[in-house]
């Protein structure tokens, strides 16, 4: 055998062997990579169906808070509108009261006024007719006597019994 088929024969077994290497490494590949890449990529795929997901469900979180701020806005209005109302219904109901009690007041100023008026009056009156009495008695007493005298007399005593 010579040397040429010996050189064959080590061309022949390197290629038969650099092919098994390769059909090792491909199987190898098709064995154990290419299902370690699909199963990452199922994986990141699922993940990232995840991450949607939850992304849509927090969008529709955020609308529905948008909405709940948007109807508490509303709420807020109509509370301050209320209140705005329920103070100006007060602020009127007060100086309603307030207008009352005045002209109550000054009713019953002017009733107080009239009672001292009349009080002063009886007063005036009953001094006025005493002094009127006074001033009679001591006419009468003056009075020559001849002049009507008893009769001057009986009524001058009625009316010290009556102004006593």
């Amino acid at each position: 055998m010579n040397a040429a088929f010996y050189e064959h024969v080590a061309f022949w077994s390197q290629l038969a062997g650099s092919l098994a290497f390769i059909a090792c490494i491909v199987y190898g590949w098709v064995r154990f990579v290419t299902p370690a890449v699909i199963a990452q990529r199922d994986r990141k795929n699922a993940e990232l169906f995840e991450a949607e997901k939850r992304r849509d469900s927090l969008q529709a979180e955020v609308e529905v808070a948008r909405r709940e701020v948007a109807r508490a806005e509303v709420e807020a209005d109509a509370i301050r509108a209320r209140a705005e109302r329920d103070a100006q219904r007060l602020h009127d109901r007060i100086i309603a009261e307030a207008q009352a009690e005045g002209e109550r007041l000054v009713r019953n100023a002017e009733g107080e006024l009239e009672r001292g008026r009349l009080a002063a009056r009886d007063l005036l009156r009953d001094e006025l007719l005493s002094q009127a009495v006074q001033i009679a008695v001591r006419a009468a007493k003056s009075l020559e006597p001849g002049s009507d005298r008893g009769l001057i007399d009986s009524a001058v005593a009625s009316l010290e019994r009556g102004a006593a």
